[in-house]
């Protein structure tokens, strides 16, 4: 996959674009010093995903321009506001500064197979505000107790990958549970089904 590297600093964009090239699924990185040079490049090729260096105006510029591609967002602000905003923005991912190498691996192959990526001390940390009618049963009644295993999991932050070695099933099965779960609960993507975990409080 290609993976473009966007901010400002030259040292973390170094540092991102190392990192990157010890994925073995990456096989071009590239690095841009701006949103206006960022978009310059998502024009002439093709990105798989883009890792954005703590830039909201160039994160909702990007994604107006290519609403379809993955943009991991790395930023020092924690707050459960910012964190929610840029995920029901359309973030693929959300990753601490302080992140480790491993977890920024993690995050670019994760959303490249369609998964939304939260640096697991965030997504156990924070709740989102999401407007649930207490008065209603509750969605996660209507699933089984391997998908509710699947959803807890999801929940705190694990990738498919991650989810099935700890269940011992295949990822394409963790898969289907997951399409299944977010039909059953009327759902379209991994943040939704991760902010109803946490409000929920369904994991620890």
């Amino acid at each position: 996959m290609n993976v473009l590297t966007v901010g400002k600093h030259p040292i973390v964009r170094e540092g991102l674009k190392y990192i990157c090239a010890q994925a073995t699924a990456v096989a071009i990185v590239g690095e841009a010093q701006d949103v206006e040079h960022a978009l310059s490049m998502l024009e002439k090729d093709k990105w798989d995903v883009v890792v954005l260096d703590n830039n909201a105006d160039g994160f909702e510029q990007i994604k107006a321009h290519h609403p379809n591609l993955p943009v991991i967002v790395m930023s020092a602000d924690e707050q459960a506001q910012r964190v929610s905003k840029i995920v029901r923005a359309g973030a693929a991912g959300y990753l601490a500064m302080d992140s480790t190498p491993d977890e920024v691996i993690s995050a670019i192959e994760a959303t490249a197979r369609g998964e939304t990526y939260i640096t697991p001390t965030l997504a156990q940390k924070f709740v989102f505000e999401v407007g649930v009618d207490k008065k209603e049963e509750e969605p996660h009644k209507a699933i089984s107790k391997r998908e509710f295993q699947v959803m807890a999991l999801i929940g705190s932050g694990r990738t498919l990958r991650e989810i099935g070695e700890e269940l011992q099933i295949s990822t394409k099965t963790v898969s289907v549970h997951r399409d299944r779960i977010l039909k059953k609960m009327k759902m379209k993507h991994n943040a939704e089904l991760i902010r109803y975990v946490l409000e929920k409080h369904l994991v620890e």
